[in-house]
C-alpha cells in the first residue's frame, strides 16, 4: 500500500517518526512530503536527524508567509505532488497550515485523507489551530484521536464514521527517545545548569506572539521570575524572536538560546524544577516526565493535564504566571494512561492494514 505522509512543522516530526517506522515495518510504502513550513536547521533538519526520519521524498520549500499565502501556496503545490504519486492513502498530522493544506488537497483529489491528532478542540476560533482542526476533521475519512474527549468532541459534530482511538503517538516518541536522550545529549553541563533549578519557556503561539499586550504581559513575567532566583531558560522560537525585536522587548535577566533539538530538548524538560510554554506538546510531555507545567494560555485541548494536576492555565497575566511558577509542585505521578499505553503508531499501522477500514 502506498501512504503519503505530509509535514511541515517541528511537531509533525515528532509526531511522524514513530509513525514513519512502523508503517515501514509493517511493509507499508511511504512517500513522505515536506512542505517546508519549518525550514531552518534547527527547527527542520536536525529533527530528521536524530528521529531517524527518512529524508523527504519531496520538500516543497514553501517557507513563512501569511496564513493565506502558505497554505495557499502549500495547497497548489501539494496537489501536484499528491496527483503524480497517486497514493492510495494521505496522513496529515495535527492542526497547521500544512495539515490543511494537505487535507484540503488531497479530498479535492478524492484521495483518502487520514488525520492523526483528530478531534481536538480549544474551542478557540480566534486560534488558527483551531480552525485548521475543525476543517481537516470535516473532510478526512479516518479521524485517528489520542484520547476519548477527542472522540466526543467529534461525535458532538456529527462525526462518528472511521473513528479510532488509539492513543498519542507523542507519548510512543518520549517513550522511545527518552533513554536515547540520556545516553547522548550533554546539554545541561554545556548550559552549567543544575537538575531541578530552572524554569524551562517557550513561546510561540500566534496568540501570544501577534498581541503586543499579552506578549509584553508574559515576558514581564518572565523578567520578574528571573528577579526572584529563579533562572529562566528559554529557547527562542525565530517568529517570537522577530516579534520581540519589532515590539523593542528586552530580555532583561532571561537566558535565552537558539532552537534546540528533540533530545535536548526532552532532557531540558525532564530536569527543569518547572516549565512555562503556550505549546501543547510540550504540556503533555511535562506530564509524562513528571514535572510541573505553567501554560501561557487561557484554554487548551489537553484538558487531561489540567484535570490531572500537572498543568496550570495561567493565561498571560504577569501575577498569575509568577504565582504559579511560585507555588506549583510535581504531583503525583501522571496518570500516562490519559494518552494511550506507547503503541498509537501500532494501532494506526493495524488500522492501515485492515479491511475493516476501507477508504
Amino acid at each position: 500500500m502506498k501512504i503519503a505522509s505530509i509535514v511541515g512543522a517541528r511537531p509533525q516530526f515528532i509526531k511522524a517518526a514513530p509513525v514513519s517506522r512502523v508503517l515501514r515495518e509493517a511493509g507499508h510504502q511511504e512517500f513522505l512530503i515536506h512542505t517546508g513550513q519549518h525550514y531552518d536547521h534547527g527547527m527542520s533538519q536536525v529533527f530528521f536527524q536524530e528521529l531517524s526520519i527518512p529524508e523527504p521524498d519531496v520538500n516543497l520549500g514553501i517557507g513563512s508567509g501569511s496564513h493565506g499565502q502558505q497554505t495557499g501556496r502549500m495547497l497548489e503545490s501539494l496537489e501536484e505532488v499528491i496527483n503524480e504519486q497517486s497514493p492510495d492513502y494521505v496522513i496529515v498530522y495535527g492542526d497547521t497550515n500544512s495539515t490543511l493544506a494537505g487535507a484540503l488537497a488531497t479530498a479535492k483529489l478524492q484521495i483518502p485523507v487520514a488525520h492523526v491528532e483528530a478531534g481536538l478542540r480549544s474551542f478557540n476560533k480566534k486560534m488558527p489551530e483551531e480552525i485548521n482542526r475543525i476543517m481537516t476533521d470535516h473532510i478526512s475519512d479516518l479521524l485517528l484521536c489520542p484520547t476519548p474527549t477527542a472522540v466526543k468532541n467529534l461525535k458532538h459534530e456529527g462525526i462518528s464514521r472511521n473513528v479510532y482511538l488509539v492513543g498519542d503517538v507523542m507519548y510512543d516518541a518520549v517513550l522511545y527517545n527518552i533513554q536515547l536522550a540520556e545516553n547522548n545529549s550533554d546539554i545541561l553541563k554545556k548550559l552549567g545548569l543544575i537538575a531541578k533549578s530552572y524554569a524551562l519557556a517557550t513561546v510561540h503561539r500566534a496568540e501570544n506572539t501577534d498581541d503586543p499586550e499579552r506578549l509584553h504581559s508574559i515576558f514581564y513575567a518572565f523578567e520578574k521570575i528571573s528577579e526572584n532566583g529563579l533562572t529562566l531558560l528559554l529557547p527562542l522560537h525565530p517568529r517570537t524572536q522577530d516579534r520581540l525585536q519589532s515590539m523593542g522587548i528586552l530580555l532583561n535577566g532571561i537566558r535565552s538560546m537558539p532552537p534546540v533539538s528533540y533530545l535536548e530538548m526532552l532532557i531540558l524538560e525532564k530536569y527543569a524544577r518547572v516549565i512555562v510554554t503556550d505549546s501543547g506538546g510540550i504540556q503533555k510531555e511535562a506530564c509524562w516526565l513528571g514535572v510541573p507545567c505553567v501554560t501561557l494560555r487561557d484554554e487548551t485541548e489537553w484538558i487531561e493535564t489540567v484535570k490531572s494536576g500537572w498543568n496550570v492555565l495561567a493565561g498571560s497575566d504577569p501575577e498569575r504566571i509568577m504565582q504559579a511558577v511560585k507555588e506549583t509542585k510535581p504531583k503525583d505521578e501522571c496518570n500516562k494512561g490519559l494518552y494511550g499505553n506507547g503503541c498509537a503508531s501500532k494501532h494506526i499501522a493495524r488500522i492501515f492494514s485492515s479491511s475493516k477500514w476501507q477508504g
